[in-house]
């Protein structure tokens, strides 16, 4: 057997420990903020123009419900609730499904068949 050799001076990565190794430490995980909606400035009463709106542009709507018109002329949704009992009683719009939670309305077929 030869004799044994003295190990170099150098040393190579393999002699470095294992902790040595590994390199730099993971960063830890900075938690978002989370998503941010913008506030709605909704009106909480019908001026002129609005109520205008309701009873101009609402009945030719084909889906009609208390969020589609709170969001297009930026009403409250219990504005917008009572607005649509008022039309649904003038006999503007048709009632097609009312829960406990949504009402659904559409608009009169003859109203629009004589346009």
């Amino acid at each position: 057997m030869p004799p044994k050799k003295a190990q170099a001076t150098t040393k190579s990565g393999k002699d470095k420990p294992a902790k040595a190794k590994s390199g730099g430490k993971a960063k830890k995980k900075k938690w978002s903020k989370g998503k941010t909606r913008d506030k709605l400035n909704n009106a909480p009463m019908f001026d002129k123009t609005t109520y205008g709106k309701l009873y101009d542009e609402v009945p030719k709507y084909k889906l009609i419900t208390p969020s589609i018109v709170s969001e297009r002329l930026k009403v409250r949704g219990s504005l917008a609730r009572f607005g649509l009992e008022e039309l649904h009683s003038k006999g503007l719009i048709k009632l097609v499904d009312k829960h406990a939670n949504q009402v659904i309305y559409t608009r009169n077929s003859n109203e629009v068949d004589a346009e």
